[in-house]
């Protein structure tokens, strides 16, 4: 039996086994799924409203939070910096003082506000760009010493949809995480998470094609993270909504786990933990 692997958050180890809920919240007005938004009539209610949910993602069997600023969902336009910075500040200080141990990832492509936030207690930071959009990053990742989800997406959000073309999506990907986490570690960041970043310039194919080919992705000796949660890839197919999605996340969740998933980044947090649970009891035997 391999290893499972580990990450260094605070100068711990955090294993990755058993695989690891991470729950998402969205400090914007225009996520693709509205109940994912946390809003208020105040920065102080939104604050207060985040750290309700964040309880209940808790006792809801979470172990990472993802804290997001900034609508990436296919055609969204990306607010300025300071307006990213300003949603997050005041929920990520009162999260960090409010629940010390819960690591905090923060969903960002700016090496500016990632710096900004692990100085204001985040812990890892989810770039959905794999360090495209801003040169900075991994330099600043590197220097940061966090562990960094690396994702792929074949554009930006207001374009990445425009008929996405690949030669082969598995082979495409694979080789451009093997060039961009070389960089990486070229930078001096140590703790990777690969993420195909379902939904981020591909089809619906696409998607299912990268599903069905996840552990190829486990060649890059990286722990994987699948966020696939009430996604188009769903929905679409099965001419609904993204309201309608728990059961069909849990079932692509569990053929994650399934393909070697160590992280599922979820809306619903109690559901993926069940999966997760059960998918270990069966495996044991």
């Amino acid at each position: 039996m391999t290893m499972p692997y580990t990450l260094t958050i605070s100068g711990k180890v955090y294993p990755l086994h058993p695989q690891k809920v991470m729950g998402i919240l969205n400090l914007t007005p225009d996520s693709f799924f509205a109940d994912s938004r946390c809003t208020g009539a105040s920065e102080a209610d939104i604050a207060d409203e985040a750290l309700r949910r964040v309880e209940r993602m808790l006792a809801d069997g979470m172990d990472i939070l993802d804290l997001g600023a900034v609508s990436t969902r296919p055609g969204s336009q990306a607010p300025s910096a300071e307006e990213e910075w300003r949603r997050l500040a005041e929920p990520l200080r009162r999260i960090a003082r409010q629940f010390p141990d819960l690591p905090v990832s923060i969903d960002t492509y700016r090496a500016d506000i990632a710096q900004r936030c692990v100085e204001n207690g985040a812990h890892i930071i989810n770039d959905i760009s794999g360090g495209l959009f801003d040169a900075k990053m991994f330099e600043t990742i590197g220097r940061l010493q966090v562990p960094y989800v690396l994702m792929h997406t074949s554009d930006r959000p207001d374009r990445m949809q425009d008929a996405p073309q690949y030669a082969d999506v598995t082979a495409d990907l694979l080789r451009f995480f093997s060039e961009r986490a070389a960089l990486a570690r070229q930078a001096g960041i140590h703790d990777l998470i690969i993420d195909p970043g379902f939904g981020f310039g591909k089809t619906v194919e696409h998607n299912y094609q990268l599903l069905a080919q996840l552990g190829r992705f486990k060649i890059l000796d990286c722990p994987i993270l699948a966020g696939l949660s009430r996604k188009s890839m769903l929905w679409k197919p099965l001419q609904s909504s993204p309201e309608q999605m728990l059961n069909a996340t849990t079932c692509v969740n569990t053929l994650a786990l399934v393909q070697g998933a160590d992280l599922l980044r979820v809306h619903d947090v109690k559901a993926a933990a069940e999966a997760i649970r059960l998918f270990n009891l069966y495996n044991a035997y």
